[in-house]
């Protein structure tokens, strides 16, 4: 039988341990939030020096060790001896991407701290394969940050659901559409280049039969010219609601799917049987508001154009909250290129829910 993993408690870490994690907890932020957790990887010498570090950028991309590993070979950087921190567990399997814990002990590695475990049935393990190659593992070093970096996708994960991120175009007054219903386009160019952007990295965009009728989307991912951009998601239309036959969504690629269910969860477990890992909903207010008073939204966007319409469809539906106090609390999220960004004439809103306990203090203060 294999010896156990060992786990440290916080009087065995250094400065210098904890400096390192906390390195990789920065790096880990700079990520795209979406079907894979955002994580951070540093490699330090026997000397204490930083040797190389990574940063996992997206689905299908190099994980955080592997980029770590590959920018020290592009140098010419041994890493025999040296420890690597990294913010969650080295995986074990083969995906789009080769097992980060091969890649470890190729590398020469002596060392791995990690900060918490990797949830995923196919994907843990790593921790195991890098002991039992003789590697010194230890886990546990700012796992209450390393938690709170990837909360929802934790939630999501131990839910068997996809991540999902909300994106609202709106006016100031948060409006969707004028009252003739037009809506088109009320944000600017860059502000639809970093949205499709976004699109290309989703495994789904998901909107409700009613915006469907009204405004005919594609919910394709397009380049400023209008051609389709290399991935496409899957186009998902949810509600009871007939999709025309000549609907622009149901496009000519079969990457077209009707959930016929108004329930949020339910329309999510489908998804996610279908393969989907990381889902938008573009709305419209009643699907919004459907998504948030559930619970479900993971991340939200919001891009904010400096119109003022006064009356119009307002960009989320009743959620029948009647006091202050009960108001849904949203914090400001730091990763991909930070909460706030201008683009063009609008700004860019990024966020995700407050941890419970802040949701709490919240109520309690009122």
């Amino acid at each position: 039988m294999s010896a156990p993993i060992p786990v440290a408690t916080g009087t065995q870490w250094t400065a210098d341990d904890r400096s390192a994690m906390e390195r990789a907890l920065a790096l880990a932020l700079e990520g795209v939030r979406g079907a894979n957790p955002l994580v951070g990887a540093v490699v330090v010498g026997p000397d204490g020096a930083v040797l190389a570090s990574g940063r996992h950028r997206g689905a299908g991309t190099p994980h955080a060790e592997a980029d770590a590993i590959s920018a020290a070979l592009r140098d010419g950087v041994d890493l025999a001896g040296s420890t690597m921190y990294v913010t969650l567990e080295p995986c074990n399997h083969t995906g789009r991407t080769g097992p980060c814990a091969r890649a470890i002990i190729g590398a020469g590695v002596s060392r791995v701290v990690y900060a918490i475990e990797d949830p995923h049935d196919i994907a843990s393990g790593g921790a195991r394969t890098l002991v039992d190659a003789g590697i010194l593992v230890e886990r546990g070093l700012l796992a209450e940050e390393a938690a709170e970096l990837n909360r929802r996708w934790l939630d999501a994960v131990a839910a068997r659901r996809p991540f999902v991120t909300l994106h609202i175009a709106q006016t100031l007054d948060s409006r969707i559409a004028a009252e003739d219903g037009t809506s088109q386009w009320i944000t600017c160019a860059e502000s639809l280049r970093d949205n499709h952007a976004t699109r290309t990295r989703i495994d789904a965009i998901l909107v409700g039969s009613r915006t469907v009728a009204i405004d005919n989307p594609r919910l394709t991912a397009r380049a400023e010219d209008g051609s389709l951009l290399g991935h496409q998601p899957l186009r998902v239309v949810m509600g009871l609601g007939d999709v025309p036959a000549d609907a622009a969504v149901r496009g000519t690629d079969g990457r077209f799917l009707q959930v016929r269910d108004r329930d949020p969860r339910a329309v999510l477990a489908e998804l996610f049987d279908a393969g989907v890992r990381h889902a938008m909903v573009e709305g419209g207010s009643r699907i919004i508001a459907a998504f948030l008073g559930a619970g479900l939204v993971d991340e939200l966007i919001v891009y904010q154009a400096p119109t003022i319409l006064g009356a119009g469809n307002s960009a989320v539906a009743d959620l029948g909250i009647r006091t202050l106090a009960d108001a849904q609390q949203w914090s400001w999220d730091e990763a991909h290129g930070g909460a706030v960004r201008r683009l063009g004439q609008d700004v860019r809103l990024h966020l995700m829910p407050a941890a419970p306990a802040a949701q709490n203090s919240s109520k309690e203060t009122h």
